[in-house]
């Protein structure tokens, strides 16, 4: 079992382990039952009532992920960790809303924050996986659009120490299918996809135009395809469309 530590209170998970990386092993976890400064994705800060959820951080040493380039499938091992992790809790319907949030139906159960820090003089390389799950919080500051939880979903309250635990097991599986099983890992992340194979309605964030599509996949370099329809017509099948991240927004 690799390093747990636990803080009562820190700014934030990942900005402790960029702090310590020097000093902190291979899966090593910074885990806070408060933070007071949490970051998410695009920016947005993450709320998370003290003590009662899951906010800690994964620091990933990997010859494979920095050699070849390959930081996209870091992204995998993240989202089908957690959406592995709470589905093993009670939730069945956790999915992963690309690129890496996982919901629960309509709503948001857990974020994710992946930080890569490429080789410096010393030739350090290093990510920091951060992660805010939703265990026990059942009351949501109002600004939040759509958010839940384990308990709101399944009644039990769950004790985040131990839930730590097993979500490191699973994180740990999934790190295990890097490189030599790293196709059957893209195809379960794939095979996950919230909304996948369903005609919804998105947003091109470049353009601010809606239309209805669907996700059909992820390319090659992790960017979202989206078969769009042609004006009035039927969804386009043969070439979808490619979207990278802050490009496309889901209509909920």
């Amino acid at each position: 079992m690799k390093r747990i530590i636990w803080y009562d209170t820190v700014d934030s998970t990942n900005t402790e382990v960029l702090r310590r990386a020097a000093e902190l092993e291979h899966l090593s976890v910074i885990a806070a039952r408060r933070q007071t400064a949490g970051r998410g994705q695009r920016g947005n800060s993450w709320h998370s009532a003290p003590g009662e959820n899951l906010t800690f951080t994964v620091l990933v040493r990997s010859t494979y992920l920095f050699s070849d380039g390959n930081f996209i499938a870091l992204n995998w091992v993240c989202a089908l960790a957690a959406r592995d992790f709470i589905r093993g809790e009670g939730v069945d319907a956790a999915v992963i809303k690309w690129p890496n949030d996982i919901y629960a139906g309509m709503r948001k159960i857990c974020g994710i924050l992946v930080e890569n820090r490429l080789p410096d003089a010393s030739g350090e390389t290093f990510s920091a996986c951060g992660f805010g799950i939703n265990l026990n919080q059942t009351a949501f500051p109002g600004e939040l659009v759509n958010p839940t939880s384990v308990r709101k979903l399944t009644g039990r309250y769950i004790e985040p120490e131990a839930a730590l635990d097993r979500f490191m097991t699973h994180f740990r599986a999934r790190f295990g299918q890097l490189d030599s099983a790293s196709d059957a890992l893209k195809a379960d992340y794939v095979d996950g996809l919230f909304q996948k194979d369903v005609p919804c309605d998105y947003r091109d964030l470049r353009t601010g135009e809606v239309f209805s599509g669907i996700i059909r996949g992820i390319a090659p370099d992790g960017r979202l395809q989206v078969a769009r329809s042609a004006g009035n017509g039927p969804i386009e099948g043969t070439s979808p469309a490619l979207y990278g991240f802050k490009e496309i927004g889901y209509i909920l």
